[in-house]
């Protein structure tokens, strides 16, 4: 049975290949880095001791170094299992929950029709590309250099121009030998009981042909060049090959680059990300730029299929609008259309340009720096979704407030995945819950509020609200001293009276052995640090990741050195001595280190959470003293002893109560 590319193409995105091949080997754990989708294992298909096979989950490929095998999913399973084809693909498609297709007698001619209609395509983009070199394409071509687009760059995107003739196009092919109906069923005419004589699709425009995820061309789109033209842009009609709400420009080769590594120095993050923005011209001077990662939907706001495109390819794509009123209502409707579908590892962030500006013009006048400062700034959907319920408005009532509540509870009600769906209700009433303690505190003369009861910032919501404040003229009676033993607890103490071990372990480890930061670059670009001077650290070390200067201890240091934060570092490398925390210095071994590491981050994440779950239920005792908040509190305190206790056990008792190792 011959399978269509298209099956073969889901159920291998569906499921990763690591899933497949860790069915039959056990993955390294010192090599493998599973939330990278990089996995190492002994070479099940000849013996070794030392791991040499190799497999990516974002390739979906893998490859042995000691042997040379490699291969996809099938042929693992083929020539591992001595399966047959059909048996192999029979697996992975139960495996991705996928119904094997009906031999379809039908469905089998179609396909053969798709194949001989790429070819036809295929002819007609080699003709556009003539043109634009020929007498014809003059105006095109100077158009494409005021617009800085490289004659290498255009030969890379297969541009092409139409020329200003109704029938150019058909009688060329028509000329080869191609028939007239397969001329319109790849959309390259038009045609109908309401056109006598069909006549050329494109014409008098620069031809953006547009690939599938094989990179076989499925349609064009073309942008006039005449002033008066109807539409500035126009896409090929939807076809047998092409529906323009399931393909994404430039797919297959920005999911190319991203199993390269082929990004531009520092584009978002170690590894890298796909990043969608609004059209050709922005994808085309991005690559241009080094950005090969990047996207875009064919003139149409953002759909399902395209996000779903957009999460084969990357975990948390960035989704990139330009800098005016309309390109934040795109990204508004995307942030509501892609809320129901958002899941552990499957979300996204959102970048919005200078007011004014696309992508092309902003790397146009201000370089890839410029761009990449950008994307640096991306905000997650969380984020942007409590900017738009909250920017310019005013929660001076309650009325006003519980309205803001009853929102945002429908907003989170919207996401299918239970956990996730847990977890974004409980970050939306902790920024409610610190945001309107904050407006309380100004207007009874605390700082840090506004008058009017509106937000204080781009994106506010996410500071501490009034802690301590329990006992409401005695209504919760001897609960103070339950609140205030916390208040006094080292893990809450410690961001304002110095460094704890903790943090400084995590950085040390970070500095002194740099194979950490490429292991674990999505923790450490999302480090929650409570000490200001750490943070300055911290901040050195990102820029060193975005200058690709990460890999080297030295380069690093250079970095730290640079920003002025030389003596914070000479504090914490004092502080990890006398701490006795040998294992994160420079002269302990990668594995020692890793595991310090490792401990450290742990019990830093899960004191990080406490200290946000404890100001949410003192906002809670101190609204509603109920027995029921009560308990929760307790429930809270019990988690800081489990957490210190096992601190304390890693730095010494000395460190972790607070009466040593503070600098």
């Amino acid at each position: 049975m011959r399978f269509p590319p298209a099956f073969l193409d889901e159920i291998r995105d569906r499921v990763p290949i690591s899933t497949v091949i860790g069915q039959r080997v056990a993955w390294d754990r010192k090599k493998t880095n599973a939330p990278r989708g990089d996995f190492w294992a002994c070479c099940p298909f000849h013996g070794e001791k030392s791991p040499s096979f190799h497999c990516e989950d974002k390739k979906g490929r893998y490859h042995c170094f000691g042997c040379s095998v490699s291969g996809d999913h099938f042929k693992f399973l083929t020539e591992l299992d001595g399966m047959s084809f059909p048996e192999a693909v029979e697996k992975i498609a139960d495996m991705a929950g996928v119904p094997m297709p009906v031999r379809d007698a039908e469905e089998e001619r179609r396909e053969k029709e798709r194949a001989s209609l790429t070819e036809v395509m295929e002819m007609a983009t080699a003709f556009f590309q003539e043109r634009l070199q020929g007498p014809e394409g003059a105006k095109a071509r100077a158009y494409l250099r005021d617009r800085g687009l490289t004659p290498a760059t255009q030969q890379s995107f297969r541009l092409g121009y139409a020329p200003d003739s109704r029938n150019a196009l058909k009688e060329h092919l028509a000329a080869k030998g191609v028939p007239k109906a397969d001329i319109e069923a790849c959309g390259l005419v038009r045609h109908g009981d309401d056109v006598p004589v069909s006549y050329d699709w494109f014409r008098d425009r620069i031809m953006f042909p547009i690939p599938d995820s094989r990179g076989k061309i499925i349609a064009f789109g073309g942008r006039a060049l005449a002033a008066d033209a109807l539409a500035k842009y126009m896409n090929s009609p939807d076809t047998e090959l092409f529906h323009k709400g399931n393909v994404l420009y430039n797919f297959a080769r920005a999911r190319q680059a991203l199993g390269k590594g082929a990004l531009a120095k520092g584009a978002l993050a170690k590894g890298g990300t796909v990043i969608a923005v609004e059209g050709y011209m922005d994808v085309i001077a991005l690559a241009q730029a080094g950005f090969e990662n990047a996207v875009a939907p064919l003139g149409t706001a953002l759909t399902e299929n395209q996000l779903e495109l957009l999460w084969r390819m990357a975990g948390e794509p960035v989704l990139c609008f330009d800098g005016d009123q309309a390109g934040l209502k795109a990204a508004w409707r995307a942030a509501d259309m892609a809320l129901p579908a958002v899941q552990a590892g499957r979300s996204v962030r959102f970048a919005l340009l200078p007011e004014g500006k696309d992508p092309d013009d902003l790397v146009k006048a201000e370089g890839p720096d410029a761009f990449r400062a950008v994307l640096s700034e991306a905000r997650p959907l969380a984020d942007l979704l409590w900017v738009r319920e909250t920017a310019g408005g005013i929660f001076d009532t309650p009325e006003r407030r519980a309205e803001l509540e009853k929102t945002l509870r429908e907003l989170t009600s919207r996401i299918r995945d239970e956990s996730l769906r847990y977890h974004y209700q409980q970050e939306m009433r902790e920024r409610v819950l610190s945001f309107f303690g904050t407006q309380r505190g100004a207007r009874q003369g605390y700082p840090g509020g506004r008058q009017d009861g509106r937000p204080g910032g781009r994106f506010q919501g996410k500071g501490s609200a009034p802690g301590g404040q329990f006992a409401r003229g005695g209504n919760a009676g001897g609960r103070t001293a339950i609140t205030e033993s916390l208040g006094r607890s080292a893990l809450v103490k410690r961001g304002s009276e110095g460094m704890s071990v903790r943090e400084a372990t995590i950085i040390a480890a970070l500095v002194n052995h740099p194979a950490l930061i490429d292991e674990n670059f999505a923790h450490v670009e999302f480090l929650d640090l409570a000490n200001t001077d750490l943070k300055r650290l911290h901040a050195a070390i990102l820029d060193a990741m975005a200058h690709d200067m990460a890999n080297d201890r030295n380069a690093v240091i250079a970095t730290i050195e640079r920003a002025g934060c030389g003596e914070i570092w000479a504090r914490v490398v004092a502080l990890i001595k006398r701490a006795r925390q040998w294992p994160a210095l420079e002269t302990a071994g990668l594995d020692d280190a890793r595991d310090a590491f490792s401990q450290a981050l742990h019990l830093q994440r899960s004191a990080r959470t406490l200290h946000k779950e404890l100001k949410q239920a003192e906002a809670a005792l101190a609204s509603d003293p109920t027995d029921e908040n009560y308990r929760h509190l307790v429930e809270i305190q019990a988690q800081f002893r489990d957490v210190q206790a096992t601190e304390a056990l890693i730095e010494g008792f000395g460190v972790s109560s607070g009466r040593a190792g503070r600098v």
